[in-house]
């Protein structure tokens, strides 16, 4: 992508993740000045190690479902010109195997976590007449397919990129959301360490024949906070090999035919 970030600092949550550190470096390397925040401590040490190979980045440790840590994380930073929210993540699978306390954890972690980012930025944006919010959800915001309290976080994630988009974009704010499928993570690496097939399996469900690959999705934020999709906003875009276009397995079972 021939898009550049500099000059602009990007604040990316969730940064010491499977999917966050590609994201930071594709980012750092397009320019940018990074602003890392994760709950791991972690997240130190890999801003340091960008440093280290000559990129501008600062980190904060931050528990995002909490206003106070995120406020006290964003005040460290300074500037934000453009915000991922990235981080998110689930424990429970089923509905049957939550109760109401981790409903209410991971609601918080997905999308008041996002939510309590995006209040850091807004009144700076605000005042510079410009931003860019892209928040990463999931294709479980759409669809059935498990880790219930997660999807609903996800699927509220969706309504709060719209009521961004539609309230601050006369101050020049932009809010977008992209919808990974399965993303090849190193917990899938882990997975398909343990068990050969079980990306076999979920492959099969997906148009494209394959799962997504970190940099895809991080091409499409990256489309999204530039100046290329300055007309660009309230846009939810699966990223997602084409799962959300349809049931593919059904539907060659009834037409009993591979297409």
């Amino acid at each position: 992508m021939s898009e550049r970030f500099d000059g602009k600092t990007i604040a990316i949550t969730g940064a010491a993740g499977g999917i966050g550190r590609p994201l930071c470096r594709f980012f750092a390397e397009a320019g940018a000045a990074l602003a890392l925040i994760d709950r791991s401590p972690a997240v130190m040490d890999f801003a340091t190690e960008l440093r280290e190979e000559g990129y501008a980045a600062h980190a904060a440790v931050a528990e995002i479902g909490s206003a106070a840590s995120v406020a006290e994380a964003f005040a460290g930073f300074a500037e934000v010109h453009i915000l991922i929210n990235n981080a998110g993540g689930s424990k429970h699978p089923t509905l049957a195997g939550t109760d109401p306390a981790s409903w209410q954890a991971e609601v918080n972690a997905n999308l008041n976590g996002a939510y309590n980012c995006a209040h850091a930025v807004l009144p700076q944006m605000v005042a510079r007449r410009g931003g860019a919010i892209v928040n990463v959800g999931s294709v479980n915001a759409l669809l059935a397919l498990g880790d219930p309290a997660y999807s609903a976080g996800k699927a509220g994630m969706v309504a709060m990129t719209k009521a961004i988009a539609l309230e601050y974009g006369r101050y020049n704010i932009r809010a977008n959301i992209v919808l990974p499928g399965t993303v090849r993570t190193p917990l899938w690496d882990q997975r398909a360490a343990k068990d050969p097939k079980v990306l076999e399996v979920l492959e099969r469900w997906y148009p494209l024949g394959r799962i997504v690959e970190p940099a895809e999705v991080a091409r499409v934020i990256a489309f999204l906070a530039s100046d290329m999709a300055s007309a660009v906003t309230g846009a939810v875009i699966p990223v997602d090999c084409g799962l959300s276009a349809g049931n593919i397995v059904m539907a060659r079972e009834l037409t009993l035919e591979d297409f």
